[in-house]
């Protein structure tokens, strides 16, 4: 293998990482002690996984396969609760790095964090010099560079992503004799025409409560047709076209939709969908399974949301996607990336996603069986893979994203529906916020 290239990732620091950062540096070793070196490419390596528990059996099977084939390696699995693994990491640098992983599941989400703190590899001459070159999805390689900082690196191996998809009750539409959800003007349609609000009937379902604005941001971008996030360094959240798209979205509330939408988060919007007499629901492949269980294959179906008319290319708001990390401060990355390069391949890769219900990143996994027998994945992939789809990169690198996006503004969200609110004035709002955090990123970057 050459030379791993060594590049200054250009990511947002803020004093206090910066700060981490030096003393993280200087507890590895920044003379080299540690950095760069390979290892023996034998003995034990250890793996976070960034969701332990509902991943752990899958990944305990591919651990067994990948040592059955190296019986020379031992993984030592730690399984990490989702919601504790950004500060697990974080404990793990400030204390020093002597306790973080060879190998680490790395979402997107917290991946410039990561970056900014100098704690991982980057990864890009390895994946040249492996088997996985030109076999990962290229609008997920590029979502792990946005997310990065760095627009010439790689600092995660991505294994899955998940998307946005429109779920539909096959069965009301077959009873009303309406066309699938595939255009905007079917969805409005739909909406209208499956409300019976007397009899507790409703066309869509919408998310007003924690998570409101990432499907905000789907709906409006997949209407508007805007395809990139930024317009040099402003944002075009409050493109007009997209406000207008935002009216559309916010004009559904109480009139085709139940009024619990207000406070609903995700899992009480899935369950009501899956439990009542609703048409239609913007939402992921993570809730495949629910509708699966609850309601039966022949009653639902799974597409991604329609392109902003007739013949243009669709667009999609990224969502977060999942990877491995090699941890700079591991004194075998040989062995760990033995480990990386076999669980992203094209076998693996489709054991694990056929098991969590998401996108797998190698190609190699597109014509396996179970692809086929899940047909909103299937079309999810596509639509992934389609050279025409633009991929709307969200500013995951900027260290104020998640407050801007989720806790700061959730609740402006829902003066907005309640037309407490304008659309314009909200989008306004966090277009403001957003230009000056990049504003503040750009100027930190290098």
């Amino acid at each position: 293998m050459k030379p791993t290239r060594r590049r200054t990732p250009r990511t947002a620091t803020t004093l206090t990482t910066a700060l981490i950062f030096a003393l993280t540096a200087t507890a590895c070793g920044d003379d080299g002690s540690t950095t760069g070196e390979e290892g023996p490419g034998k003995g034990t390596i250890t793996f976070w996984d960034n969701n332990g528990g509902p991943r752990t059996k899958i990944w305990k099977q591919i651990i067994a396969k990948f040592e059955d084939k190296y019986p020379d390696i031992t993984v030592k699995y730690v399984p990490i609760p989702i919601t504790n693994v950004q500060s697990k990491y974080d404990t793990a640098i400030q204390s020093g790095g002597d306790s973080l992983p060879d190998v680490g599941g790395v979402g997107t989400a917290y991946l410039a964090n990561l970056v900014a703190q100098g704690a991982l590899d980057p990864v890009i001459d390895r994946i040249d010099d492996s088997a996985l070159k030109g076999k990962l999805i290229k609008n997920m390689v590029e979502s792990v560079r946005a997310a990065g900082g760095d627009d010439k690196e790689l600092y995660s191996v991505p294994t899955s992503a998940n998307q946005g998809t429109l779920w539909y009750r096959t069965d009301l539409f077959k009873a009303a004799k309406l066309p699938a959800p595939d255009s905007w003007e079917n969805f409005y349609k739909a909406a209208d025409e499956l409300t019976d609000r007397g009899g507790n009937k409703f066309g869509f379902t919408l998310r007003g409560g924690a998570g409101s604005i990432a499907q905000a941001l789907d709906m409006m971008y997949a209407q508007s047709g805007i395809s990139s996030f930024w317009d040099g360094d402003r944002t075009t959240l409050d493109d007009p076209r997209n406000v207008a798209a935002l009216e559309k979205y916010i004009a559904l509330f109480k009139k085709v939709t139940p009024a619990a939408d207000l406070n609903n988060d995700f899992a009480k919007m899935v369950a009501q969908f899956d439990q009542g007499d609703i048409g239609m629901l913007q939402h992921n492949l993570g809730s495949y399974v629910d509708h699966i269980r609850l309601l039966g294959k022949d009653k639902i179906a799974g597409i991604p949301l329609p392109p902003s008319r007739a013949g243009a290319a669709r667009t999609i708001v990224s969502n977060p996607v999942d990877g491995l990390g090699l941890f700079k401060a591991s004194k075998n990355k040989a062995a760990a990336w033995k480990f990386i390069e076999f669980a992203a391949s094209p076998e693996m890769n489709s054991l694990w996603n056929e098991d969590v219900g998401a996108i797998p990143a190698n190609v190699g996994a597109a014509d396996d069986d179970w692809i086929a027998k899940a047909p909103p994945t299937k079309a999810a992939l596509e639509s992934l893979n389609d050279p025409r789809t633009k991929v709307v990169q969200l500013p995951y690198y900027l260290p104020d994203w998640n407050n801007i996006s989720k806790a700061d503004n959730e609740p402006s969200f829902q003066k907005v529906l309640l037309g407490r609110l304008t659309a314009k004035a909200f989008c306004d709002k966090v277009a403001n916020e957003l230009n000056a955090a990049q504003a503040d990123w750009k100027k930190h970057q290098n």
